[in-house]
């Protein structure tokens, strides 16, 4: 019986390609939209990511995420280093300032200041130079994607083809010279500017002065305290606000999923690919059952049971269900592998396959579902008669 519910699947090819397009197709918009919305997520707190040295980020109580930068005193970096419990603490700069290159374009940049003393927050991942290069005159770092978009040099000053910036480049940040000493490779931010590291006290004076230049404060923990009881301690000595980093992670994700119409426009693209699933390939599996109830009958005439009958359902519905899910996720996972992350975001998590595959299950279930109940009412006589 097994193999006769295979013949009877695939003999009717054109409703098999139907249903097997229907499904594939559906799990494609699903895991898709999926995993570029996870993707747009994940880079909105890529520099927490990117950072692991500190156990909490300390910032102003009124900052609403990553980006939303409230500046602090410069005493507040030695106000959480007097607090008990606290192993270290030091500045972090991170704003946005214009950067003029040799072709006479103006870029906005994203400039991160890191500590001058420890280098704690620099880039993850160095390609070229050393991140103790900073501690050089004038000295920045540039994350690789810049160099080859933003940063192209269009006229390099030694004349010839336009070329990526480099190490030994000079640029220009708020009308200040600063040397490319390395180049690293940073996760893309949100909002894709280019991203540059300096020292703290050097991105002080590229950035225009003002009366507090402290964006956040980032400070480790000695070991066996209480992290709960430092943060408490820091809001009550110092009236700022402590995040652990997946804390801090999650406050950025949770106001950009409420303050912004990005989750509704994923989340209707991904609801229309489970009904387009439901349109085709449910509706197209019920007409097969349909046009197959005479050979049910017939079997049925025959002295096949009840649990013979809707276990060939299943079985078709079930292969049907995994040959769709696979083209669909295979098409995803090469669609994810061929575009350049710098240019799309795309995150595929063990969730997104889970994800799809219940909306595919959900489809064939209730497709089979329903067929069975044709099969289950079917009365041998009647298929005769006709």
């Amino acid at each position: 019986m097994p193999i006769f519910a295979l013949k009877m699947l695939f003999g009717d090819s054109a409703r098999f390609y139907g249903m097997l397009l229907g499904l594939a197709f559906s799990t494609l918009l699903i895991s898709q939209q999926a995993s570029i919305f996870v993707g747009l997520m994940s880079r909105t707190f890529g520099f927490v990511t990117d950072t692991p040295q500190p156990d909490l980020w300390i910032v102003d109580p009124a900052q609403r995420f990553l980006d939303d930068n409230k500046p602090l005193r410069s005493t507040a970096v030695q106000r959480v280093r007097s607090i008990e419990g606290i192993e270290w603490a030091v500045p972090l700069f991170k704003g946005l300032l214009v950067v003029n290159l040799p072709d006479g374009k103006r870029q906005m940049s994203q400039v991160i200041g890191i500590d001058d003393a420890s280098l704690i927050a620099g880039p993850p991942f160095m390609l070229e130079g050393a991140l103790t290069d900073l501690r050089k005159p004038d000295a920045i770092i540039v994350d690789e994607r810049a160099t080859r978009r933003e940063f192209k040099m269009i006229n390099p000053p030694e004349g010839g083809e336009p070329r990526p910036l480099r190490v030994g480049d000079t640029l220009e940040l708020n009308d200040r010279r600063a040397e490319v000493v390395g180049i690293c490779k940073a996760t893309q931010t949100f909002q894709s500017q280019p991203v540059i590291y300096t020292t703290y006290s050097r991105a002080t004076q590229y950035a225009p002065m003002e009366r507090r230049m402290v964006t956040m404060v980032l400070a480790g923990l000695a070991p066996g305290v209480d992290e709960a009881q430092i943060i408490k301690s820091i809001a009550d000595r110092t009236g700022l606000s402590a995040f652990n980093g997946e804390e801090f992670a999650d406050k950025t994700v949770g106001y950009w999923m409420r303050e912004t119409g990005i989750p509704i426009n994923f989340g209707t693209a991904i609801v229309l690919g489970f009904f387009v699933g439901v349109a085709v390939a449910g509706q197209m599996f019920y007409n097969f059952v349909l046009d197959n109830l005479k050979y049910f009958g017939a079997m049925k005439a025959m002295g096949a049971s009840r649990k013979t009958l809707l276990g060939m359902v299943f079985l078709q519905a079930s292969t049907i269900a995994v040959l769709g899910f696979g083209l669909g996720i295979g098409m995803t996972s090469a669609f994810g592998l061929t575009v350049p992350g710098e240019r799309l975001a795309f995150r595929m998590t063990w969730h997104i396959p889970l994800i799809a595959a219940g909306a595919v299950i959900i489809i064939c279930t209730a497709s089979a579902a329903i067929g069975m109940w044709r099969v289950l009412r079917l009365d041998p006589a009647d298929v005769f008669k006709g």
